[in-house]
């Protein structure tokens, strides 16, 4: 398949071409208001919230929540720069074409394909925690026939049209939301005696046990490194906004919304877990949401966290394949991916970039029954940094961006980040600190080192497929001559 480039389609005051949605060769306009509001909720809630923050809990103690609080106000500027450009300049491939039309196009090429990488790896992680989960139901059908069975499932639906896709993350989120706060209404009734069969902890558990911060304050930054990266993925509404019919107000509406939902989901649900139960409980680490639903007395309560895992799990997949899909798409458009993935079917989606994904999806699934500890692990942490590098490029593009908005199009700033550029350099320095401080934990700096090494792999991709796009301008000219 050849790498060169497209022909460019004209571009407008900011550099990309519009791919506009709908029409011949362009993705449909498939995804209602409902679908994406929904996408921007459930795109911060992820089965690493419901799982994985009984790790960080143990860890950091109560002060988890000051972890998260970081964590989310990162997360909150980097979406509002974000926004800021999507709102202006609506792209399927969003940050990655931004970093191209204000970082030069290695900087687009590298951050689109490491972030492409990124979720097909995790499409093989969301696959395999399905697949366990419905194992223990019905222990008598093969693991890897389940994750079989969800990749084909959720591959279909992609395939099949936006809306398909966007009807199942609808139903996948709603049960997400409903079941968070459901657990944040039961959790403040029992917080306040008001529940039977509970009495108030008041401050008990915020301030025992070692107290609010039993580890020291260091632990807060020890935690960023836990919960930083169940925030990956509020990023997914502006890829999505691209393929609805107003972008520009999908856009402005999800990142304004950005700072309730991290509020709410993360910091009220975590708040709950440390307010009600003892931050070193041995079933808090295991499990603090089936914890605290066991302390209230709801029956059943592992097999309903089961079971909500398991929406969180496929709504992970169903959005990752999406995401991938239109990453892959967009650096086709831009030249810096096979043209066939380029290709849009004739219900507007790009069936071979979608394909092409799960194909990998499909081989890291393999390789993670196959070789777990070795080569599975090694693409897990050669991934595991690369929601630093798209953060950390969205700041940087952002800087530049406004500039050429406010230079050529400065109609286009409908939304605008806080006190620019102030907030901006404090996020760009935040962003490193996170990443150096990754350094200091053995676990980090392994993810850290082999994310570079991807990093280096993909630069020097980037090399050859510009010196091979040079050479093909130049032959060009040469035979215009």
């Amino acid at each position: 398949m050849s790498m060169e480039s497209t022909t460019a389609p004209q571009q407008d005051a900011t550099g990309q071409g519009p791919e506009t949605p709908g029409g011949h060769g362009h993705l449909q306009a498939g995804l209602k208001n409902r679908h994406l509001s929904m996408i921007a909720i459930g795109g911060v809630i992820g089965a690493g919230l419901f799982v994985g923050s009984g790790a960080g809990i143990a860890s950091t103690g109560p002060g988890i929540l000051l972890s998260y609080a970081l964590a989310g106000a990162l997360v909150v500027m980097v979406m509002r720069m974000l926004g800021e450009m999507s709102a202006a300049d609506p792209q399927s491939g969003s940050f990655s074409a931004y970093a191209d039309r204000a970082l030069g196009r290695w900087a687009g090429f590298s951050i689109g394909w490491l972030y492409w990488f990124f979720w097909v790896v995790v499409l093989a992680v969301e696959a395999t925690a399905g697949a366990k989960i419905l194992n223990s139901w019905m222990p008598g059908v093969p693991q890897w026939t389940f994750a079989l069975i969800v990749m084909a499932v959720l591959t279909a639906t992609n395939l099949f049209s936006v809306s398909s896709y966007g009807e199942f993350e609808f139903w996948f989120a709603g049960i997400k939301v409903v079941a968070i706060a459901a657990f944040i209404v039961i959790g403040a009734l029992a917080i306040f005696g008001v529940l039977p069969g509970t009495h108030s902890p008041g401050m008990t558990n915020l301030t025992g046990n070692g107290g609010f911060l039993p580890h020291g304050i260091g632990a807060v930054f020890t935690g960023m490194l836990t919960v930083v990266f169940a925030f990956m993925g509020s990023e997914i509404v502006t890829l999505a906004a691209g393929e609805t019919a107003d972008p520009k107000t999908a856009v402005r509406k999800a990142t304004n919304s950005v700072i309730w939902r991290i509020g709410v989901f993360y910091l009220g649900s975590i708040a709950i877990v440390v307010t009600l139960l003892p931050w070193n409980s041995a079933a808090v680490k295991g499990s603090p949401y089936v914890a605290v639903l066991d302390h209230v007395g709801i029956p059943g309560a592992g097999r309903v966290m089961d079971l909500i895992v398991l929406t969180a799990v496929l709504s992970c997949l169903n959005s990752g394949l999406y995401t991938a899909s239109r990453m892959a798409f967009s650096l086709s458009r831009r030249g810096d991916a096979p043209r066939a993935f380029g290709k849009v079917s004739g219900n507007g989606v790009p069936r071979t970039a979608i394909l092409a994904s799960v194909v990998f999806g499909f081989l890291a699934v393999f390789f993670n029954y196959m070789w777990p500890a070795t080569v599975f692990q090694f693409l897990l942490n050669s991934s595991g940094a690369v929601a630093l590098f798209v953060w950390l490029a969205i700041a940087v593009s952002q800087l530049r961006m406004r500039r050429i908005l406010e230079r050529e199009s400065p109609e286009k700033l409908t939304v605008r980040m806080w006190l620019f550029p102030y907030l901006t350099w404090a996020t760009i320095g935040m962003i490193t600190f996170v990443m150096v401080y990754m350094c200091t934990d053995h676990d980090g700096l392994t993810q850290m080192i082999l994310s570079l090494v991807a990093a280096a792999v993909v630069l020097a991709a980037s090399a050859v497929v510009g010196s091979r796009r040079k050479a093909a301008a130049a032959r060009e000219a040469l035979a215009q001559a």
